[in-house]
Parts: C-alpha cells; sequence; structure tokens
C-alpha cells in the first residue's frame, strides 16, 4: 500500500513511521495515488492570521467577532473545545470561555493571506474552485507529469509551503468527487490529511448522518426524520422515485450523494449567487442610531468582500428579523452593480425605511446579489445624484490608505453609533 510521510514527503510502502524521518504523520492508502479531486480547508483562518500577526496570542484562546451585541466570525481550536463555535451570540461564547481574547475582524489581512494561498494553488493547477477565502476545491487530473508526483504528493507539499511561508496551516481532503473530498477535509482538523477512495465510499457513508449531505440544513433534516430517515443508510432503503415524489428535486440529489456519487467538475471561479453579512443581537432593539450604524457596518463589510473577491452586485438585499421572529425581506434593484458600501448602505437604508417595520429587532443583514464581475462596477454615474462620483472617489482613497496602513486608519462616524 503506497504511503506518504506528510513532514518531509518520503514515499514508501505502509508503515507506522517514515523511514526517513521518523514521522509518525504518515498517509496510506491504497488509492493514495490515482486521487485527484481535492479539498483545501484552513484552519480556524481568521484566528489563526491573528495569532500569526500577534504572537502573543499564540497560547490563548481566540474569537474573532464583534463585541457583546455580535456574534462569532471564527475562533481558534482551544476555545472550540470550551464549545465556542463560529455564528454563536459572543455573549455565549464569553460565558462558555471567558478567558478568551476577542479580536476585530481585519478583513484586510485576511484578503491578503488568501490572496497568497491562492497563488500557490495556482503554481499546480488552473482548475481552482474557490468557496470562501479559506476554502477551495481543486482538480489535479493529469498534472502527474508536470509536477513529477501524484496529487497527493503535490498537496502536502502545499499544505507544507503554506505552514513554513506564510505560517498558516490547512487540512486536505483528497477523493474521487467534490462531495467527498469536502467530507474528508473535516475528517482531522487541524493539519490534517485524510483519503476517501471508491471502494470504500458506500462503507464509510453508510452510518453517517444525513445531515453531512450539502444542503441539508434544519429543516429538511427534520422532513427527513419525519420520514424515518436519520442516517445515511436510511436512504439507502429508499427508491429514487419514492424520494423524488416526497421530496422533489432534492430527494434526486439525496439519492445520488446517499451512493457517493456527484458529478459535478471543480468549474474556476464559479461566480457566488450573493454576498450577505448579517448582525445578531445580544438584546432586541429599535434604537435608530445603533440600527443606522449596522447597517452602515454591514454595507462597508459586504462591499470589502465583493472588492476582495472583485465582484458586484445589480440588487441590494435588506433582511431584518423582529423580536417575535418574524422574517421580513427586501430588494432593490440597482441602476447598474457596484461594489461601494457608499452605494450599499444608502439603498440597504432606503429599504430599512420603506419597510416600515416596527422594532424591536434581534437580527439585521445586508447582501448583495445577481453578482456580475467587478470591472462592471460602478461604471455609470447617477444623475439625480451629482455628488455620488465624488463618494466613489472618496471611498476608493480610504480603500488605498486603509491597505496602506490598516483597516482603522480612517474611520467613518456612523460606524461609531
Amino acid at each position: 500500500m503506497p504511503a506518504l510521510c506528510r513532514d518531509c514527503l518520503t514515499r514508501f510502502e505502509t508503515g507506522t513511521r517514515c523511514p526517513a524521518c521518523r514521522s509518525p504523520r504518515v498517509l496510506a492508502h491504497a488509492a493514495l495515488d490515482s486521487l485527484s479531486i481535492a479539498h483545501m480547508d484552513c484552519d480556524a483562518f481568521y484566528a489563526s492570521v491573528e495569532k500569526r500577526d500577534n504572537p502573543a496570542l499564540r497560547d490563548l484562546p481566540v474569537i474573532v467577532g464583534g463585541g457583546t451585541r455580535g456574534v462569532v466570525s471564527t475562533c481558534c481550536y482551544l476555545a472550540r473545545i470550551k464549545g465556542v463555535r463560529s455564528a454563536m451570540p459572543m455573549f455565549q461564547a464569553l460565558k462558555l470561555c471567558p478567558e478568551a481574547t476577542v479580536v476585530k475582524p481585519r478583513m484586510a489581512a485576511y484578503v491578503e493571506a488568501s490572496r497568497a494561498i491562492r497563488a500557490m494553488m495556482e503554481a499546480l493547477t488552473p482548475a481552482i474552485e474557490p468557496l470562501s477565502l479559506d476554502e477551495a476545491f481543486l482538480d489535479l487530473t493529469g498534472t502527474d507529469r508536470l509536477h513529477g508526483a501524484p496529487p497527493a504528493v503535490v498537496l502536502a507539499r502545499l499544505v507544507r509551503r503554506m505552514e513554513d511561508e506564510l505560517g498558516l496551516t490547512g487540512s486536505i481532503g483528497l477523493s474521487h468527487n467534490k462531495f467527498l473530498a469536502k467530507i474528508a477535509s473535516d475528517l482531522d482538523k487541524p493539519r490534517g490529511f485524510s483519503v476517501i477512495g471508491r471502494a470504500e465510499t458506500q462503507a464509510f457513508l453508510a452510518k453517517k448522518p444525513v445531515r453531512i449531505i450539502w444542503g441539508v440544513g434544519t429543516a429538511t433534516q427534520a422532513a427527513l426524520e419525519a420520514a424515518g430517515i436519520r442516517t445515511i443508510a436510511d436512504l439507502l432503503r429508499w427508491d429514487r422515485a419514492d424520494l423524488v415524489a416526497r421530496f422533489g428535486s432534492m430527494g434526486d440529489r439525496l439519492h445520488a450523494l446517499a451512493r457517493g456519487e456527484d458529478r459535478r467538475r471543480v468549474m474556476r471561479d464559479e461566480m457566488p449567487k450573493s454576498i450577505s453579512k448579517e448582525t445578531t443581537f445580544f438584546e432586541d432593539t429599535s434604537d435608530p442610531d445603533l440600527l443606522d450604524g449596522h447597517l452602515w457596518r454591514l454595507s462597508e463589510q459586504v462591499s470589502d468582500r465583493a472588492k476582495a473577491k472583485d465582484l458586484s452586485g445589480r440588487v441590494v438585499v435588506l433582511k431584518l428579523k423582529r423580536g417575535d421572529f418574524q422574517l421580513i425581506s427586501r430588494r432593490h434593484a440597482l441602476t447598474g452593480p457596484t461594489q461601494l458600501a457608499d452605494r450599499i448602505y444608502r439603498a440597504a437604508r432606503a429599504l430599512f425605511d420603506q419597510a416600515g417595520a416596527k422594532g424591536p429587532f434581534r437580527l439585521i443583514g445586508v447582501g448583495i446579489a445577481e453578482l456580475t464581475r467587478g470591472a462592471d462596477a460602478d461604471a455609470t454615474a447617477d444623475l439625480l445624484d451629482p455628488d455620488a462620483r465624488k463618494r466613489e472617489g472618496a471611498e476608493r482613497a480610504t480603500d488605498a490608505i486603509r491597505a496602506r496602513f490598516g483597516q482603522d486608519a480612517i474611520i467613518k462616524g456612523r460606524a461609531l453609533r
């Protein structure tokens, strides 16, 4: 059985330790040299960047997120041990891990690190499908001759280079399709490398809960459980026609993925459908200044992500959740696509005013949809707003200053509300 040392990259036959460096970090699998679809997921990416840039945080539990009213963006593994999770309200996270250091997100630093990782990936294959700043699919089919090694070795080189040159770690999942590669990357975090071959696919999946399938959220899981389906093995007992009759198009997808079948190709730079950001409040609020401040900050964060991904959106979306959990959603089509925080905020603010919804609110969110290339952004002037171009120039200048001196170099007054 082929084996690979993940530390010194020596290839050898099966063994519990590397014969060259004696490392126990050995990857052995019968299909190691024949699989080529991978998913790379950085380990606690935002928190890892913060620890790298501030060595004083290295041995401390770190939470990246907002204040006591905000939510956790991500956290390091020391905090996860205490039960802290992404999207958890900050007050709950600090109850679980009161000794944690809370750090505000620095999107510019995360984007810079993401671009460096992407450049390393580009040297391996053109077939890269980013899912976010910190994860991507790679298809290394047919690259053996180019790199003089099978994909498993090339991927091990990638994560070692990330660690040596960027001070960041990642976990690899390697399989014969995207569905299984993504599952595999989460099996042995952090610094993991897991393989799922064709031969063991169905045996591996059978005992797994149905929530392991992409797209199976809380509502779908409840519907499946109502039908007596809790595990993949339960799904395998259903015919395709019966699943489709009960669950529609999702039933066809469930039938295929339960058998480890996924024909989707790794699509380079596949356009996401939307970019959004939301905040859940610790206490429900109707405070107009506080809500306006959040609208601006969320618009800035959406803008930052759009600029980082070189995208723009034709539609601005506002999401509100009242204290009684009533969900309100509003959309506004712009005259042309934008990636500017100023235009996103102004549209979101107008939607908020037009909604006429009475608080208190427990959640507010802003997003852009109907995405297109960044090159198309803000190409046409708003004839009804002669100052729009001046504000655009000021925002671009602010971006340049922040890129050089840090995100806090310039802060708008409304961001302090």
